[in-house]
């Protein structure tokens, strides 16, 4: 992640995902090349938020929104700068007015939380630091397709890796650590369930 990369808060993201792209449709693609530029941060967050949202009532979006999380943290991991998404993937979308009004119901709590952000310890959310939080989304990103079959079970995993993403966003060192714990927590819970 670029040194001088502005922190992004979490309205911000929504807005722009909202507003910024044309038409009708919210695609994932148009998601890519909104937040492309501005850092892993919010390319990571945006998936997480069609999951959080009422969007993740949807059929299939947290399958593909838990794909869309594994392309971008495994490119992270690689120590890719720009992402790439496959064809197919780039096709799929969802009503773009759906979002929106999501985003309108949730923007009074998203300003709250955007308070509670900060760049400090800013060293926790670039390299290397940031690779090992990428590795531990890809495990809960994967989590989160098998917990489709669970109505909204995804949001679980989603949300520790919303709260990661807004921390690289963010450039928020405390933040990132919290999600961190909360990461190794969910994962821990999970091996106590399969044993």
């Amino acid at each position: 992640m670029p040194a001088n990369e502005p922190s992004l808060g979490l309205t911000d993201i929504l807005v722009k995902l909202a507003d910024e792209p044309d038409g009708d449709e919210l695609s994932l693609v148009s998601v890519v090349e909104t937040m492309q530029g501005r850092g892993f941060g919010p390319l990571l967050l945006a998936p997480t938020l069609m999951v959080l949202l009422p969007t993740g009532a949807i059929p299939g979006i947290p399958t593909l929104s838990a794909l869309l999380i594994v392309l971008v943290a495994g490119q992270l991991v690689l120590g890719k700068r720009t992402p790439w998404v496959p064809g197919r993937l780039r096709q799929a979308s969802f009503e773009r007015e759906k979002f929106r009004a999501a985003v309108a119901r949730v923007r009074p709590w998203t300003e709250r939380i955007d308070r509670l952000l900060k760049p400090r310890l800013r060293a926790l959310t670039v390299w290397p630091f940031n690779r090992i939080g990428a590795a531990l989304c890809l495990l809960l990103a994967a989590a989160m397709v098998p917990l489709e079959l669970v109505p909204f079970a995804a949001a679980v995993p989603a949300l520790i890796i919303a709260l990661y993403a807004l921390a690289l966003a963010a450039h928020d060192g405390v933040m990132a650590l919290f999600s961190l714990a909360g990461m190794l927590a969910a994962g821990a819970a999970a091996v106590h369930l399969w044993l």
